[in-house]
């Protein structure tokens, strides 16, 4: 088997491995190096140098993107305040919702509300989706 071939296949190995060890984030860096290796021996069959450039590729790799890739982890997810908070939300009609308007009760306020399609009618009591908040008012959909 040529050395480029076994390099690889070990690249695809441990790639497979990254993806069966969330949150470790290490093999994926090896894999990085071993295919670095593998370009190493499409260009010369000395053994030596294509260890040297592993072993300098996984130094390199692992220095560089794993504390990227951990920093990443521990990032807080984005939050959204004020109306864009509520865009998603679910919402209850209160008072017939049309293109002309209506009420909606959405986590324990009243709102004013118009439909998103312009065609649709929304009766009291029905479940509907905040689309969007324009101004004071929240269009929705069912």
């Amino acid at each position: 088997m040529d050395a480029w071939l076994a390099w690889a296949i070990a690249a695809v190995l441990l790639a497979v491995g990254e993806i069966f060890t969330p949150g470790l984030f290490f093999l994926g860096p090896i894999a990085l190096a071993a295919a670095a290796a593998a370009l190493a021996a499409v260009a010369t069959d000395n053994v030596a140098i294509q260890l040297v450039v592993f072993a300098a590729a996984s130094a390199g790799s692992l220095a560089v993107l794993r504390p990227l890739a951990r920093a990443h982890l521990r990032m807080p997810p984005a939050l959204r305040t004020g109306t864009a908070a509520l865009q998603g939300a679910r919402a209850v009609v209160l008072q017939r919702v049309d293109a002309h308007g209506g009420r909606v009760k959405i986590g324990g306020e009243e709102w004013s509300a118009r439909a998103y399609m312009p065609d649709q009618v929304l009766e009291p009591g029905t479940s509907v989706e905040v689309v969007e908040i324009q101004g004071a008012t929240a269009l929705v959909y069912e």
